[in-house]
């Protein structure tokens, strides 16, 4: 079997010391590497014959432990995907949209607690959102436009991302559990083809406190994935997908390629790959795209 073990690195001097810890690395485990492709200043391709790609992983994995470089290893073929389905929230973009929100009810801090709990798995995601949301009945909507001006930005290296895989024929879809009035901004923002989340009660310019049902959580965000790749015609294996929350867990699970992108140790754990310290793009490079095919206008 044809495997790519893709390392990235934040910077050249990183990939050169976790790309050299893990060649010494697979020598261990039989892995025949062929000439490293670069695919980046501070990103590169080892192709290898190997027998076994989870002893490969592991290997890799306990090679670069304490080096500041993200890894993924997966088979060679198939491995640029046809669907990208993503979460919104800390992964997309730096924040958590209803704990912003909170902020403007003066109940950050209460919030947030919250909903770290259900990110981590510890508390089910419905019932934490209702909580939630009925924590800031009576706060005037104009907060939400404010909050979106005010405090989210892409993450690094996401427009790029999304808008690449777009060009290149990637159906890219915006999931989040958090809400449309955000998600339709975010969305076209950095580029995908459609969004699904949850919508907040509105009522006299205030919220209501009331989360518009069904909720979109873990099983939804699932649904999302593989009602898209049927659409076009997919194996969930022509599919990738990014999150950093326990209710991202099922579709990470599910894909073809499952990223967790600066994750809960929950999803971090159970992915096939993790981004802990290259930006978004690091997707791109475990998909074998090249720094000159980046689309960065």
């Amino acid at each position: 079997m044809q495997l790519a073990l893709t390392v990235v690195g934040p910077e050249r001097d990183a990939l050169a010391f976790g790309q050299s810890r893990i060649l010494a690395a697979l020598k261990d485990v039989r892995a025949r590497v062929k000439e490293p492709r670069p695919l980046g200043e501070a990103a590169v391709d080892l192709i290898l014959d190997a027998a076994d790609l989870s002893e490969v992983r592991a290997a890799a994995l306990q090679a670069i432990d304490g080096a500041p470089v993200d890894i993924a290893v997966q088979p060679l073929e198939g491995r640029r995907k046809r669907l990208f389905v993503a979460d919104m929230d800390s992964t997309i973009i730096g924040c958590e949209c209803l704990d912003e929100l909170a902020d403007y009810a003066g109940k950050k801090a209460e919030i947030a607690a919250i909903t770290e709990r259900a990110m981590r798995g510890e508390l089910e995601f419905e019932g934490a959102l209702r909580e939630r949301v009925a924590m800031l009945k009576g706060l005037s909507v104009s907060a939400l436009q404010s909050a979106y001006d005010e405090r989210v930005q892409l993450n690094p290296g996401a427009r790029t991302l999304v808008r690449t895989m777009a060009q290149n024929g990637t159906r890219c879809l915006l999931v989040s559990g958090g809400f449309t009035f955000f998600t339709s901004r975010v969305a076209e923002a950095a580029g995908f083809h459609a969004q699904r989340a949850n919508t907040l009660g509105e009522g006299e310019g205030a919220l209501t406190g009331l989360v518009g049902e069904p909720i979109l959580g873990r099983e939804a965000k699932l649904a999302a994935l593989t009602e898209e790749a049927a659409a076009l015609g997919l194996e969930l294996s022509a599919a990738m997908a990014v999150g950093d929350g326990a209710n991202d867990l099922a579709m990470i699970k599910a894909a073809g390629l499952g990223v967790a992108y600066r994750a809960k140790p929950i999803v971090a754990a159970e992915a096939d790959a993790k981004v802990d310290f290259a930006d978004l793009t690091a997707l791109l490079y475990f998909q074998g795209y090249r720094a000159e095919e980046f689309v960065t206008d």
